[in-house]
């Protein structure tokens, strides 16, 4: 009688309209995506409430982001072997309370546990959302559509974040660019439990849980390292310990993988030329365009004095630039390749890297935060698309989504030391100041070094990247 039940909940489940998981799915993605963004505009508000740091500052952005890069292979590979629509709601359950958590938070301690909890569950749900839309939706143009309305989906998240932040840090509090996860949360988790059926497509291999907790471990312990410079130089005994503890973490992590049976990272993929420069360059493409929201969100608040809803409208144009650029890219690669389109669209962000380098004190928002964002993002959606096309072509259908994984994996992880680095070098150079003047100093100088990263960038695609993508 239990199974004869359990036939008919699946096969009220799969007579669903396909828009209902296609919804579900990309409820999902929104809630991850939204989450990257939404705490940029409330930074400042966070940092006068709980009594944060420069470097505790950053960690509200780097929690999330370290525990989403180093756990995300391992949440898809969960949801291969213990069921796609069981880590959909593991993952949702966890990041929804840990969102209600870091609402709470009443120290600084408090709020970066439980962001990391918040990455953790992120990671554990993102990889879910892809594959349960995919198995809803057949082959051909209905599936490309799918995947066309999910890829929108998480470019709107980040687009909305902003403004999202700005209305909720000036009409409430920081308080509820967290706590509005918790009644969202709740309904979709609610839905999902009710409407998604179970799929899995597992071999009996184990999850790698020593690797998962390496890599993570060396990142965070790394960007710990390279956040104490700025307060004890690069000699001292607080710096040295943790770069040296992380570099080994991640040693330790890479004989791992080479000897496990079933790695998380498998080593071998990288032997393929279109696998490593594509996910080297992803790595260094996210460690200077992830950095752009945090600093031009912290520009417009603490020299330009927006407030959050004016700095999150003031980003809008340039989210809007990153959708744009992706939706357009496929056509281009079409005329130019994949490799030249990825290096042209990196030049884009170049200029408005150099751009906003040169923002004053008393800048306009044309000239200082709206053009040049739009280059830097427009550059952005331009690369990135042939770069993740160009690191999954020629792989085997069984592997797609574990190339696809270290894609994001590696732009998540960039992005993270990314951004410890670049934080170091702008409060080196403000020195300890918190006027306008200094802050500016130190804004502008990441901005200059994430234009060398990318020309660096340039320069490693035109050499390495393969000219076409290849077919399977």
């Amino acid at each position: 009688m239990l199974r004869a039940a359990d036939v008919t909940r699946t096969s009220r489940r799969a007579a669903l309209p396909t828009w209902v998981v296609v919804t579900l799915a990309c409820a999902g993605q929104f809630l991850v995506v939204l989450d990257v963004s939404v705490v940029n505009v409330a930074l400042p508000s966070m940092r006068a409430d709980l009594g944060l740091s420069a470097q505790g500052l950053q960690w509200v952005v780097n929690a999330y982001a370290i525990a989403f890069a180093g756990f995300m292979l391992l949440g898809g590979r969960a949801g291969d072997l213990y069921g796609r629509k069981r880590m959909f709601l593991v993952g949702l359950a966890l990041f929804t309370l840990a969102s209600l958590g870091g609402g709470l938070a009443q120290e600084g301690w408090q709020l970066l546990a439980a962001r990391a909890v918040q990455g953790l569950g992120a990671a554990v749900l993102a990889p879910s959302t892809l594959t349960i839309l995919t198995a809803a939706v057949p082959e051909g143009a209905p599936r490309a559509r799918a995947i066309g309305t999910w890829t929108a989906v998480a470019g709107g998240g980040g687009a909305a974040g902003g403004v999202v932040g700005g209305v909720l840090v000036d009409m409430l509090s920081w308080r509820w660019v967290l706590l509005i996860n918790v009644p969202v949360g709740a309904v979709v988790l609610v839905a999902a439990l009710l409407w998604l059926a179970e799929g899995r497509d597992g071999d009996g291999r184990r999850l790698d849980l020593p690797g998962a907790a390496l890599v993570t471990a060396g990142l965070a312990v790394l960007a710990y390292g390279i956040s104490q410079t700025e307060a004890e130089g690069w000699t001292a005994t607080a710096t040295v310990v943790p770069l040296c503890a992380g570099l080994a973490l991640i040693g330790v992590f890479l004989v791992v993988e080479a000897r496990t049976a079933a790695p998380l990272m498998p080593l071998g993929l990288f032997r393929r030329r279109a696998v490593s420069s594509a996910n080297v360059a992803m790595f260094l493409c996210g460690a200077a365009m992830f950095c752009m929201w945090f600093f031009m969100t912290l520009y417009a608040q603490n020299v330009l004095g927006y407030t959050p809803l004016e700095a999150g409208l003031a980003l809008v144009p340039s989210s809007l630039a990153i959708v744009f650029g992706s939706k357009v890219a496929p056509r281009f690669m079409r005329v130019l390749g994949a490799r030249n389109l990825a290096a042209a669209g990196t030049v884009v962000a170049v200029a408005g890297f150099a751009w906003q380098s040169t923002m004053t004190v008393h800048g306009t928002y044309l000239t200082s935060i709206m053009f040049p964002g739009i280059l830097m993002m427009l550059g952005a959606g331009l690369a990135s698309t042939p770069l993740a096309a160009l690191a999954t072509s020629g792989t085997a259908p069984g592997e797609a989504g574990l190339v696809s994984g270290l894609v994001n994996t590696s732009r998540t992880m960039g992005g993270s030391l990314g951004l410890a680095v670049m934080s170091t070098i702008a409060s080196a150079r403000s020195a300890g100041s918190t006027t306008p003047a200094a802050l500016t100093e130190g804004y502008a100088l990441a901005f200059r070094a994430g234009t060398g990263v990318l020309l660096g960038a340039v320069a490693l695609m035109l050499v390495w990247l393969p000219r076409k993508v290849a077919s399977n």
